[in-house]
């Protein structure tokens, strides 16, 4: 799942003004018919009936995709899926409140039963991390559900050391906490389970958390040691993605100067400085909250980074202005491009961004940039790098290209769930 909201503190608005949005469809989408409607003659599931106008390409299906509903169903069911000519399609979390209205759990609703199918999937998931990747070995911070790549979407859970926070992105998996929660404790006995959503997200599907003071807790990655706020901070309190980027980054560090942009609680700067043999770091965050988590992360390594609380445009500017050059730049900025509409504006963001960052890296230091936009295709992303590096006259050599660890992976028939897009290059 792709990290979905605005980073707290790591941009401001550049005062470029945003391209022309992208053509919507003129109108409301078709209301979906509750009053005539008629089951499916094979219906015969316990579950309520949805039957589609036309049949999605992906995992999800829009409002307008959809044709009639059983007058049963409410939001946040989970519903039997009909395709018009009334074949069986799946089954799928239902809320008509939501644009995306129908969000597929499965395409078998031969014996369907929602407590054995979570059980089950949870077990997958879980299994994967433990036996596949063996996880265990190496940290106590990493993702137990990456939604569509683990056949659950609208849910994201992280484990931290004994906590296990759920994201919640819709309301069917709202409604399912409770399953969920329980088939995690069976392979966690003991864990703390912790619920989290975003107030849009909570507007937009029609659900509320109570508030939770969950304080917060410590991890280990690869050596490395994490505080992190069960109760602040964007999605689940950590950034579990870029675990084996940071490690890659490490190795790049040692002698040089790094400055990790957008550093929010110093990932990269720590590893560079206890596992790579920097010189120096420094990481540049807006928010002031995770830059002073930043500070309290190098204490318990015993590191030293400097922490800049500052917006990293300006900080950028200031840098190239006196000459200040790096060995290693790392930028790791939020989502710029969350919605269609808004693609245009922040492509140029990203431009702007690189080039600046660009401009503080040293002649044959190395550049590591960062897009967590999932409509921002790889081609689309390496294209503006491309033309920034020719527009300010610096040569590019580019010898990797990595995401998401593979905690987080992502559904064939969901594109999308590729978000995190990572360019390491050699600079001239």
């Amino acid at each position: 799942m792709e990290r979905p909201e605005r980073r707290p503190g790591s941009f401001r608005n550049t005062g470029r003004p945003p391209g022309p949005a992208p053509k919507r469809d003129s109108g409301p989408p078709p209301r979906i018919d509750t009053s005539n409607a008629v089951a499916p003659k094979s219906h015969a599931a316990a579950l309520p009936w949805v039957r589609l106008r036309s049949a999605p390409a992906g995992p999800q299906a829009f409002r307008r995709m959809i044709a009639q509903a059983d007058p049963k169903a409410r939001p946040g069911d989970i519903v039997a899926v009909y395709d018009k000519s009334d074949a069986p399609y799946g089954a799928a979390l239902y809320n008509p409140r939501s644009l995306v209205t129908l969000r597929f759990i499965t395409r078998d609703l031969e014996g369907f039963e929602p407590g054995a199918f979570f059980r089950k999937m949870i077990g997958r998931a879980v299994g994967f991390r433990r036996d596949s990747l063996a996880l265990d070995r190496s940290t106590d911070a990493y993702r137990l559900v990456h939604a569509h790549g683990d056949g659950l979407p609208g849910l994201v859970v992280d484990r931290f050391a004994d906590r296990l926070v759920l994201e919640l992105y819709s309301l069917g998996m709202f409604r399912q906490a409770g399953l969920i929660e329980g088939a995690l404790l069976e392979h966690y006995p003991g864990a703390k389970t912790v619920r989290r959503a975003s107030a849009p997200t909570q507007k937009m599907e029609g659900f509320q958390l109570g508030p939770e003071d969950e304080g917060k807790v410590r991890v280990t990655e690869n050596g490395v040691v994490f505080e992190i706020d069960l109760s602040g901070g964007p999605k689940t309190g950590f950034f579990c993605d870029q675990r084996e980027n940071r490690l890659a980054a490490a190795a790049l560090a040692r002698g040089r100067k790094v400055l990790d942009i957008c550093g929010y609680t110093g990932g990269f700067s720590l590893y560079a400085m206890k596992l790579g043999g920097a010189e120096e770091a420094t990481s540049v965050e807006l928010d002031g909250d995770a830059s002073e988590r930043a500070k309290r992360n190098a204490n318990l390594n015993g590191v030293r980074i400097d922490t800049v609380c500052a917006d990293a445009f300006p900080y950028l500017r200031q840098m190239a202005a006196n000459r200040r050059t790096y060995g290693l730049v790392v930028l790791d900025p939020y989502k710029l491009i969350a919605t269609r509409e808004g693609y245009d504006f922040g492509k140029h963001k990203y431009a702007d961004f690189n080039r600046l960052a660009l401009s503080v890296v040293e002649e044959g230091g190395f550049f590591v940039t960062c897009s967590c936009s999932g409509l921002f295709s790889w081609e689309e992303f390496q294209r503006t790098v491309r033309s920034i590096a020719g527009s300010t006259g610096r040569r590019l050599h580019i010898f990797r290209k990595s995401g998401a660890g593979p905690d987080h992976p992502f559904s064939a028939d969901f594109p999308e769930g590729e978000y995190l897009k990572v360019l390491w290059c050699r600079v001239f």
